[in-house]
């Protein structure tokens, strides 16, 4: 799995065309040469541990005042530092150990993504309300506001844990929802494939 940043970037609402090919081009549904029952792939960034460690740091602050403060100016004071430094790390813990790591899979039903080592948030998408699948050759924090989960009102949800491909599934209610991860050509294929098998055939 690569957690190195990819340059460039595409906007969330710029996909492929239906004829693009690897590196810009989504790949014909179907033509995948080995489709698993199963399909796993994942993400990380390991960046996210450094602000992790500010996470920590500022729990630590937090719990060293509350144990070895010596402030004479008042209770008040010293109470709202350490809630603030550790209200702060939690946070900041949370928010970065939840999004070092992204996993996804995709069976015959559903595609379910797990963030973080615990897989807290978690997301199933049932493939009953997917329409179809895009392939994104880059996508990047900055068009989502930033990592982790995000929401645009006018566009839908993404995971961001890093720069780089991902999978963009075009649900039925006409959003969307991004997932950055490794190998997402494969995902789409397995995607496209599921669909096809749901859908009746002309002759049905």
């Amino acid at each position: 799995m690569r957690d190195h940043p990819h340059e460039g970037a595409a906007a969330p609402d710029e996909h492929p065309g239906a004829d693009a090919a690897p590196g810009g081009v989504r790949p014909t549904g179907g033509s995948h040469p080995e489709i698993p029952a199963v399909w796993h792939g994942s993400a990380t960034n390991r960046f996210q541990w450094l602000l992790a460690g500010i996470g920590a740091a500022c729990l630590a602050l937090g719990v060293g005042l509350a144990v070895n403060s010596t402030w004479t100016s008042g209770l008040a004071p010293l109470v709202m530092a350490v809630v603030g430094c550790v209200a702060a790390g939690l946070l900041v813990l949370f928010g970065t150990l939840a999004f070092v790591r992204v996993a996804v899979r995709v069976d015959a039903d559903c595609l379910e993504v797990r963030c973080g080592h615990i897989g807290v948030p978690r997301r199933r998408i049932p493939l009953d309300t997917v329409v179809d699948a895009d392939f994104a050759p880059r996508v990047t924090p900055r068009h989502w506001g930033g990592w982790g989960y995000r929401w645009r009102p006018e566009q839908g949800t993404a995971v961001v844990v890093r720069r780089g491909e991902a999978l963009v599934l075009r649900l039925g209610d006409g959003r969307t929802f991004t997932v950055t991860v490794d190998d997402a050509q494969g995902a789409v294929a397995c995607v496209r494939e599921r669909l096809r098998l749901r859908r009746p055939t002309s002759a049905a």
